[in-house]
């Protein structure tokens, strides 16, 4: 009975074994298709879109300025706010 249990684990490692050896070609495969791709891209036109390149390039100017504009409306609100903080004690100094 223990060799039949040994022949089926035995059987069930190969079948194992057999599957993670498909798998592990596959990604091979991938791999190698993906770095082809990365080869032709790069022999192309020195390593990217010049294209998408120029939108980045706009999109982190105008995240650069928009940052900036937003600094800036962070410190109108701040001085408004010491502003409303300072009428509250005139008003609360009146009141008394």
């Amino acid at each position: 009975m223990s060799e039949r249990a040994d022949a089926l684990a035995f059987r069930e490692l190969e079948t194992l074994v057999r599957n993670l050896g498909e798998e592990v070609a596959a990604f091979r495969k991938r791999a190698q298709v993906a770095e082809a791709r990365l080869k032709a891209i790069a022999t192309r036109g020195g390593g990217g879109d010049a294209a998408a390149e120029e939108r980045v390039a706009g999109l982190e100017a105008e995240n650069a300025s928009l940052r900036a504009r937003l600094a800036e409306a962070a410190g109108r609100t701040d001085d408004a706010i010491e502003k409303l903080r300072f009428l509250r004690q005139q008003h609360e100094e009146e009141s008394r």
